[in-house]
């Protein structure tokens, strides 16, 4: 069961976070190449300011974004100001979210996001404490994916490996990280390939992070995992 109430809880302790870090940069920081392909610092922020408003849209029951293009379109515009602008609108865009996030609401009722995909309401704010860490670490500012909650990354490698579970595209995989825990996921079908790695690790290759160089696969190449 998911615990909306705590991943509440979390989001708003990783926007703090998020909000710490960034408020230690300058405007010339904010230009600067993230670790996301052609975006830089602002577009990042930009949208994780924009993926909150998005969400009280599921919330309220509209369409997460008008359009993909109006997404885009908004990430572009918004990336350029300045480092004061992009902390402000973190901040508001975080509280309109909480606010939205404390309207008493059937919390088991389905809500879409994009791309006709579904999802408990319950887990909307997993799904944004996703966004708020992972971007974090994109920003390339020193938060790394070994910085990230222990509990969070477990939660995010299982909610990626069921994400890939039963694609045939994806051979029949079995990851362990180093402490034990063990996942599977890919195809039901022809033989497994077992990929062993720290828990960041292994993060880091799902949502495609890091290549994989550190893990191990006993000899066998390592899948290539379709885009997210």
């Amino acid at each position: 069961m998911n615990d909306h109430v705590r991943d509440l809880a979390s989001v708003r302790e990783a926007t703090d976070r998020l909000l710490a870090a960034t408020g230690k940069l300058d405007n010339a920081d904010v230009t600067q190449p993230s670790r996301l392909p052609g975006w830089t610092r602002g577009h990042v922020l930009a949208h994780v300011a924009r993926n909150a408003d998005a969400l009280v849209n599921v919330l309220s029951g509209r369409p997460m974004y008008a359009s993909a293009e109006v997404r885009d379109a908004d990430i572009e515009r918004d990336a350029p100001r300045p480092l004061a602008v992009q902390l402000e609108d973190v901040r508001d865009s975080a509280a309109r979210f909480d606010e939205a996030a404390a309207v008493p609401a059937d919390w088991s009722r389905t809500v879409a996001l994009r791309g006709g995909v579904t999802d408990s309401a319950s887990r909307i704010p997993f799904r944004r404490l996703v966004e708020v860490e992972l971007h974090h670490v994109d920003l390339g500012i020193g938060y790394e994916l070994e910085d990230l909650p222990e509990e969070f990354t477990g939660r995010e490698i299982a909610f990626l490996v069921d994400r890939f579970a039963g694609n045939a595209d994806v051979p029949a995989i079995v990851l362990t990280a180093a402490d034990g825990r063990q996942w599977r996921t890919g195809s039901t079908e022809g033989d497994r390939v077992n990929v062993t790695g720290s828990a960041p690790d292994l993060l880091g290759w799902l949502a495609g992070r890091r290549d994989g160089a550190a893990l191990d696969t006993a000899g066998a190449p390592l899948p290539a995992l379709p885009p997210l």
